[in-house]
């Protein structure tokens, strides 16, 4: 075995940040993916996967159980390394894993090499950090969104693995989903609207956009420190790393936290009344306006499109 990743499960479905940690760690060698949920097995054939090992008598809902399962992997398979996407979840469990196995950790990885060497970007993108763990097993959280995935299709083989749960450990009873509207999430959208300190909190036309076009809508820091948006909906350094292929940013003036979680978007537009904002300087497509005039336009235009 060489590369362990921890699959990532998303309302029922194998998340497709999944398939960058396999994209990452088919650099190093063979590919290992650890899942709880079985259903989910022939998803997986989407991403290059050499071997699935599906866990029984786990919770995938408690990151103590699932490092107590992790580390009995890295035990008993010696692998190289263990991705997994650096969520807040996700780092809970790489720490548990690295405190368990006495292994190195690295959190908030955009890149990694064949030689396990990581780049990590720091200070809003300013500084770029190359690290690399020097125990035998290197635990890597590496942010979503940092890579095209390799869409190779496999066939992989399938090993069961019956975790031994400690009693002593915390249990997750009951889990309850928190309620959510019919906009997808925002690290899996093809299509982000973000708005910034120009929507003033008023993020209704904002949303109104987004629905026409079937996308998920962000924020920057400015927006949801100032309690106008969920912080689940961040983007940014400090917030979600979003790679869509469309990202319409209204409002936000472009500071260097805020483009480093979404200047890899594959066409980026923006509206702002400045037109020096720093914004357009990594825009495909610019708009020197009002938000409150352009948007409605723009989703009035999109809604008269549609049959």
């Amino acid at each position: 075995m060489s590369v362990v990743i921890l699959v990532d499960e998303f309302d029922g479905k194998v998340a497709r940040s999944t398939g960058e940690l396999a994209t990452f760690a088919a650099r190093i060698g063979d590919v290992t993916a650890v899942l709880f949920d079985e259903n989910l097995l022939p998803q997986l054939s989407e991403f290059c996967i050499d071997k699935v090992i599906v866990v029984s008598d786990a919770n995938r809902n408690s990151p103590a159980e699932v490092a107590q399962v992790l580390s009995q992997i890295v035990k008993e398979k010696s692998p190289k390394a263990i991705l997994v996407t650096s969520t807040i979840t996700g780092k809970e469990i790489a720490a548990r894993t690295a405190i368990r196995t006495n292994s190195g950790i690295i959190t908030d990885a955009i890149d990694l090499a064949s030689d396990l060497t990581t780049t990590q970007s720091i200070f809003g993108g300013a500084l770029i950090v190359k690290a690399r763990v020097q125990s035998s097993c290197a635990i890597i959280a590496i942010r979503s969104n940092s890579v095209d995935i390799d869409v190779t299709k496999s066939s992989p083989g399938i090993e069961r693995f019956s975790g031994s749960i400690s009693e002593s450990l915390e249990r997750v009873l009951s889990v309850e989903m928190a309620a959510k509207g019919n906009r997808p999430e925002l690290t899996e959208a093809t299509i982000v609207v973000s708005g910034g300190a120009g929507t003033k909190g008023d993020f209704g036309p904002l949303e109104e956009f987004a629905d026409s076009l079937g996308a998920a809508v962000g924020a920057s820091r400015a927006a949801t420190d100032a309690g106008w948006y969920p912080h689940s909906s961040q983007v940014g350094q400090t917030g979600k790393t979003v790679r869509p292929q469309l990202y319409v940013a209204v409002g936000i003036s472009g500071a260097i936290q805020h483009r480093a979680g979404m200047q890899t978007s594959k066409l980026i537009i923006a509206v702002n009344t400045d037109a020096d904002a720093p914004i357009f300087d990594i825009a495909d497509f610019g708009v020197v306006g009002d938000l409150f005039s352009v948007i409605p336009q723009a989703t009035a235009a999109i809604k008269a499109k549609k049959p």
